[in-house]
């Protein structure tokens, strides 16, 4: 494992973490320390008798110290983390000593246990009766939506702005009652279009013929295809055991992870990470929930490259997937060989992916030779060709853009779908850096 320091801050939890960290970076502050091919520790001497311990497992960058944070991971796994990335030489390859093997032990025990409760025989019985009463109520609820959908579109959308919050949020508790989670993200999704900005009615369209197209293909599913089949019943939330889905064939890559962006919902955390495949040129999303004040399963930071195996959810276009097998990871240096050939090449994409899949969220796509340029009072990404695509950007990400590229062409990672698109990184002197 081999992770910048930017890397490293990226897993901060905040900004004072940061702080902390980078003041515990230096040798004169770990009492011990070692590595080898499972863990990195240290122990780490604060301000009571005995020294905390703090350690890494390096398999899937995991953290735990003895010190009474809550905050994952501490001032003391960042502190570690930056210490070995500045100082390799400073840690001595070694066995690991009891506190640590007793840790990494127990880690490989709850995945052991997860396969063990996976191979246990199913009451097949019982999950049908589950299945059928779950459906049944989804069936409802889509039901209601539909009537709910058409009368929006009777009394005309100008009446939108008019409606309360509640006007959204009853329906969208409707959907969770009907075990339709995804459903009723998507109402308050609609609930929370700007009414305030200018072409308002184009955003709230796209977002209620998304919601009727589900609602609808999920009354017709069994004439659709399989895979939007799968798309159709993710979106409205029916779940898929990952532990299953891992046992698939994997697509073996070196995967460049592209971006990252979490939300808070309730007590939860929601994390999106886009990857790219060097190798196979496919994009990934990687979706992570994990309680507050808890660590995601894998510490993903921009610019990192997984030696790893994806599978792929099921799906007429494939973009969702889950890590089945982690080997290492690195930094990224170099250049990247997904070049498009402009926004003529990206508009011929879309047109692809929206025949297949109108509902589907944002994906990432790589453009090289893009400049930024005002026109009409107005930022925009001029390709190679001439050809402009909007960039949809806050001042902090333009003028950082404007920073580094110093006027020239630079490849560059956008998110986005159909004609607007956001920075999330960019290429520089063979160098990823995340915007």
């Amino acid at each position: 494992m081999k992770l910048t320091e930017e890397q490293i801050f990226a897993l901060a939890p905040d900004e004072a973490s940061k702080k902390a960290g980078r003041d515990l970076a230096s040798p004169a502050k770990w009492v011990s320390k070692g590595i080898n091919e499972l863990a990195l520790w240290g122990e780490c001497q604060g301000s009571g008798s005995k020294p905390y311990q703090t350690q890494v497992d390096l398999t899937a960058i995991a953290f735990k110290c003895s010190c009474p944070s809550r905050k994952f991971p501490c001032k003391h796994g960042l502190g570690l983390l930056l210490f070995h990335a500045r100082q390799p030489g400073s840690f001595p390859l070694a066995e690991s000593p009891a506190w640590v093997n007793d840790w990494i032990s127990k880690r490989s025990e709850k995945e052991e246990k997860k396969a063990e409760k996976l191979e246990k025989p199913v009451d097949e019985n019982a999950q049908a009766k589950r299945q059928q009463a779950r459906e049944q109520k989804v069936n409802a609820g889509v039901t209601e939506l539909l009537v709910w959908i058409k009368d929006i579109v009777r009394s005309g959308i100008l009446t939108a702005p008019e409606k309360g919050a509640a006007y959204w949020e009853n329906m969208a508790r409707r959907m969770v009652d009907s075990q339709s989670p995804g459903l009723s993200a998507m109402i308050k999704g609609l609930g929370s279009t700007n009414f305030w900005k200018e072409g308002w009615q184009s955003d709230f369209m796209d977002r209620l013929m998304s919601l009727y197209l589900v609602a609808e293909g999920y009354r017709h599913l069994p004439q659709l295809d399989p895979g939007l089949q799968e798309d159709i019943r993710s979106t409205i939330g029916f779940t898929i055991s990952q532990e299953e889905l891992k046992l698939k064939e994997g697509v073996q890559d070196q995967w460049l992870v592209l971006g990252k962006d979490s939300r808070e919902e309730g007590p939860l955390t929601i994390e999106q990470n886009w990857l790219y495949g060097c190798n196979t040129d496919r994009f990934a999303l990687i979706l992570q929930f994990y309680a507050r004040g808890q660590f995601p399963i894998a510490a993903l930071t921009p610019g990192m490259v997984l030696n790893a195996a994806l599978v792929y959810f099921a799906s007429v276009v494939p973009y969702r997937a889950i890590i089945k097998n982690q080997q290492g990871s690195t930094g990224w240096k170099g250049s990247v060989n997904n070049n498009s050939a402009g926004w003529e090449e990206v508009a011929k994409r879309e047109t692809v992916l929206n025949s297949s899949l109108p509902f589907r969220n944002e994906m990432p796509v790589i453009i090289g030779q893009l400049t930024p340029v005002n026109y009409q009072q107005q930022w925009w990404l001029q390709d190679q060709h001439g050809c402009l695509g909007k960039l949809d950007a806050d001042t902090g990400q333009l003028w950082k853009i404007l920073a580094v590229s110093g006027g020239e062409a630079l490849t560059m990672a956008l998110l986005g779908k159909e004609n607007t698109y956001r920075p999330i990184g960019l290429w520089h002197q063979d160098t990823y850096k995340t915007i």
